[in-house]
């Protein structure tokens, strides 16, 4: 199965028939009212997310939420996908705990500036191409072990400030309200698609609350996120080599982890919405935001799923949906945080719930039977390691296991058949890649003792692919020369064969030899290729 058929059916799940809409789709009055009220719903969801990751990083909710409105506005306005929503992420508020603790939040800020000069860096060496490297199953691990993380979040809902679960009864008060809210989601796009789904179920939820009076946990109950507007402010710290060595590798984690967590959530609402490209500009909209967010008070942040996918379910696919968000957000922190707190949390933990099940590639455990056993492991492995750790290193994790594993099946492929020429010379056609890891397999394929004088080997249906081949085709040599034997090179690069004949131990038949070029000038710059 490919990509696109499993992405695709991911859409097929978050999206309601009528928002399938082109990234170019016209923006009429009912467009710009269906980005609007996506944005609102994206910035409800937000408020608790970005309170709950303030306090693992140990700062203030103010921080969280200034982070989360000023990444989601600029990557809105200059990021590499429209749709996507930037905000406070927990993947980076568990970094950010330790820099707190030991020297205080003004080196969090200090490294979020850092972080955000790394990103831009990143963007203009256009290194986000290099996420085209993750294979498929790690997308899917991504995609199902972030699924279980925001699961497990929504959990601390259902907790008190001191870590304790509520009564048996405040709990199932909480679950009732989740299940009518995902109800409300669930059943309200098959009636209408006026209002986005997840907005009309905060909403009635909120009422049935607020009608019945209801004791049950809400925003407030979090934090007061009451606020102003975010004051420009320069990290309070000594410019020194010092602080630079103090910051500089929370800021390296920081960037890495915020642009994994970014570029692989491009990739997925791309495949929803029908986009390509973008990882670059994304790279340079992640830093630009999280240089603005350290000098104004914010604790940084990165693409999150969990909202871009209810953007994208209560319709958004412009860049207005994301402005929205961000400016309601905004508006929530200077002038309607009253309103915003009296909102039960169980509608917040409803939608959280939907979108997990939107998230996860259920279709993956179907597949995990019929898929390449080590694609299978790949899938279970990322999806592991994502909850148990962080989604970096399993996305580093998978990344490694996946190249490895191809890496191996490539080096089982080198294979020879021989066969007598009526000259009495032998051939030896060689048959699949040669490269590093199977330059010991092919060195043990020949018999120099018993061949006779004269040994033709094929590359036809060989690749010569590294220095590593090279120097495994000049041991073969060596070990024929000290026989007393001539050996011949056949349809090898040309490159190649005149990094040999230097070494002063072959002749090569160039007459049929391919132009393609081999990166093996490395051999000749060092002599390793040279040194016989």
């Amino acid at each position: 199965m490919t990509t696109p058929t499993l992405l695709s059916r991911i859409a097929d799940r978050i999206e309601t028939p009528d928002l399938r809409l082109a990234p170019t789709a016209p923006l009429t009055l009912p467009r710009m009212k269906t980005e609007i009220l996506a944005g609102l719903t994206v910035a409800l969801a937000l408020v608790p997310e970005a309170i709950a990751f303030a306090f693992v990083a140990d700062v203030h909710p103010l921080v969280g939420l200034y982070a989360a409105f000023l990444v989601g506005l600029i990557t809105a306005l200059i990021g590499g996908r429209p749709g996507m929503i930037s905000g406070a992420t927990g993947a980076l508020a568990v970094v950010m705990v330790a820099l707190v603790a030991d020297n205080g939040v003004e080196y969090l800020f200090a490294a979020v500036v850092l972080m955000g000069l790394i990103q831009i860096f990143v963007g203009l060496m256009r290194w986000g191409k290099f996420i085209r490297l993750v294979p498929h199953p790690v997308m899917l691990g991504f995609v199902n072990g972030l699924a279980i993380v925001i699961f497990l979040a929504q959990l601390s809902q259902f907790r008190t400030v001191d870590g304790a679960w509520l009564p048996l009864t405040d709990i199932a008060l909480m679950l009732a309200l989740v299940a009518l809210t995902m109800a409300v989601i669930w059943g309200l796009p098959k009636v209408t698609n006026v209002v986005p789904a997840p907005l009309a179920g905060i909403a009635v939820t909120a009422l049935v609350v607020i009608g019945v009076g209801l004791n049950t946990p809400t925003v407030g109950d979090m934090a007061s996120i009451e606020g102003g507007l975010p004051q420009f402010h320069i990290p309070a710290v000594p410019f020194t080599l010092e602080t630079l060595q103090i910051v500089l590798p929370y800021a390296l984690i920081l960037a890495a982890i915020g642009l994994i967590e970014s570029l692989l959530t491009l990739n997925l609402v791309g495949e929803i919405t029908g986009q390509r490209g973008g990882a670059s500009q994304e790279c340079i909209a992640q830093g630009a935001a999280n240089t603005v967010t350290g000098v104004f008070g914010g604790m940084g942040g990165c693409a999150m799923i969990g909202q871009s996918m209810i953007n994208v379910k209560s319709g958004g696919r412009t860049r207005i949906s994301g402005i929205s968000a961000a400016l309601f957000l905004l508006a929530f922190i200077v002038v309607a945080s009253p309103l915003i707190e009296g909102i039960p949390l169980a509608a917040l933990v409803g939608v959280m719930f939907m979108v997990v099940i939107g998230t996860f590639a259920w279709n993956s455990l179907k597949i995990l039977a019929k898929v390449p056993r080590i694609d299978a492991v790949v899938i279970v492995l990322v999806t592991i390691v994502t909850v148990l750790t962080d989604l970096a290193i399993a996305v580093v994790v998978g990344v490694i296991v996946s190249a490895l594993a191809y890496a191996w099946q490539n080096a089982t492929r080198i294979r020879a058949s021989t066969y007598e020429t009526p000259e009495g010379a032998r051939v030896y056609q060689v048959n699949g890649p040669l490269f590093f890891g199977s330059a010991t397999g092919f060195v043990e394929m020949f018999d120099p003792e018993n061949d006779p004088a004269r040994v033709v080997v094929d590359f036809a249906e060989s690749r010569v692919a590294d220095q590593s081949a090279l120097q495994a085709i000049e041991a073969v040599a060596a070990k024929y020369e000290a026989a007393g034997k001539k050996l011949e090179l056949r349809h090898l690069s040309r490159d190649c064969h005149k990094l040999l004949n230097r070494a002063g131990h072959l002749m090569v038949d160039s007459d049929d030899d391919p132009d393609y070029a081999i990166a093996a000038n490395y051999g000749v710059r060092t002599g390793i290729l040279g040194g016989h």
